[in-house]
């Protein structure tokens, strides 16, 4: 659940910022175009209105004579427009500073309609003339673009808030479900009390009883498994340890042409013995380590392995468990002797890290990086074939803070295992 929240909180913070967009391109279209028409009737409205306040004044005096043209300065808000009074043949009497010499039609027409040369006009009748008022198409378009933008960054400065109220909001309802994946990641099923806080939303009752149920079917599996495998290892260790003893005695017994079988009936004895060591180990590694300085050379020194010349200079140490390494070591030499090798170098080549090369049959670069992809996905079982040496390597070096890590020398195999790193000394 952890490693997917943040992808989930990903994904719907684009989904909300896409949708935020939309709605704010959606919003804009359509502000523009009731703002459009609006704009269009107030500017339609305001040269009507322009026309009959005109009409007024003009028709307030004698009105001009055909044949001449007087031009009129206007000055306030009326110079947004021009104007034009032209009499039944089409001649302009009087007009606006702004406005052309030729008339804006040369029939009389009423209402608004399209003048020549850009021009939006507005006619109403004055007498036997016609009035005129107009406004260019470019002003009109320029008051449009102006109002549509005003929208727009309007729009858009209330999508952006939308945009930051809604991942706020976003981030307060993930706030559980973050707490909860916080609560899962420290919650170890095999601790007696430590279950899981209840759930904050009725969303994540679900899956807190289903993980909490899985939790506790897993720490009785695994409780049943360790209690069996540990009474099974201890049952068999003190029978093997007979076994070895008597065998010892008979190799002193026996004639020189049975030895060669007895001594190898020891080795596998002993062999299997090792195999229960290593059991008890993978069971000992779930618990609190007992760290203290450990000198790989000479705790090698007191292993014997007929058939392997081991070179371990005793001195460097390593601060380690001294029974979960031992275990491990034990079975990586078997894994050596097994495959063939007649020498095996053992030194401590940094902190806390333990090499181990051999001089065995070892493994092509191919199958040393599908050995090195199954250690580090933990994927002791399949097709990967790990064994137990490198197994028990893996786990004991995890267990201690590390991992293990697979060299290729020029002959043979090797390992390193690197122990973490070791606590502070107080």
């Amino acid at each position: 659940m952890s490693g997917e929240l943040p992808s989930i909180r990903s994904r719907l913070s684009r989904l909300v910022a896409v949708l935020a967009v939309l709605w704010a391109v959606l919003a804009t279209a359509l502000v523009w175009l009731a703002v459009r028409s609006e704009v269009v009737e107030l500017l339609d409205e305001t040269l009507q209105d322009s026309a009959d306040v005109l009409a007024e004044v003009l028709e307030a005096g004698p009105l001009p004579a055909s044949g001449a043209t007087r031009v009129v300065a206007a000055s306030g808000p009326a110079s947004h427009f021009a104007w034009q009074l032209v009499d039944s043949q089409g001649h302009v009497l009087a007009r606006s500073m702004l406005a052309p010499e030729q008339a804006f039609h040369g029939q009389a027409q009423r209402g608004f309609a399209a003048a020549g040369d850009g021009w939006h006009s507005y006619g109403r009748p004055l007498g036997e003339a016609t009035l005129y008022v107009a406004q260019t198409l470019d002003e009109r378009r320029e008051t449009m673009a102006a109002v549509g933008l005003a929208s727009a960054g309007a729009a858009l400065v209330v999508g952006l808030l939308c945009l930051w109220l809604l991942r706020a909001r976003l981030s307060r309802e993930l706030e559980p479900l973050q707490a909860f994946s916080a609560a899962v990641r420290q919650h170890d099923p095999m601790l007696p009390g430590n279950e899981l806080p209840p759930a904050t939303r009725a969303e994540l009752a679900p899956i807190h009883d289903a993980i909490s149920d899985l939790g506790r079917r897993l720490s009785r599996r695994l409780a049943n498994e360790r209690a069996f495998t540990a009474h099974a290892a201890h049952a068999l260790r003190t029978p093997l340890a007979g076994m070895d003893a008597q065998l010892a005695v008979a190799l002193r017994e026996a004639p020189p042409a049975l030895q060669p079988r007895l001594l190898r009936t020891r080795q596998a004895a002993g062999r299997l013995r090792r195999v229960v060591t290593a059991l008890l180990t993978l069971f000992r590694s779930g618990v609190d380590l007992q760290r203290e300085p450990v000198d790989v050379g000479a705790m090698l020194a007191r292993l014997p392995m007929e058939g392997l010349a081991i070179d371990a200079p005793a001195g460097p140490t390593v601060l380690a468990d001294a029974d979960l390494l031992a275990a491990a070591l034990i079975n990586l030499v078997d894994n050596a002797l097994r495959h063939g090798a007649r020498t095996l170098r053992v030194e401590v080549v940094a902190a806390n890290t333990v090499q181990l090369l051999d001089d065995g049959s070892g493994a092509t670069p191919a199958r040393v990086a599908e050995l090195q992809q199954a250690l580090s996905s933990q994927q002791y079982e399949g097709s990967a074939g790990l064994g137990l040496g490198l197994m028990l390597a893996d786990i004991v070096a995890r267990a201690h803070g590390g991992g293990v890590r697979l060299l290729s020398p020029p002959a043979g195999f090797g390992v390193e295992m690197n122990l973490g790193a070791a606590p502070a000394t107080p």
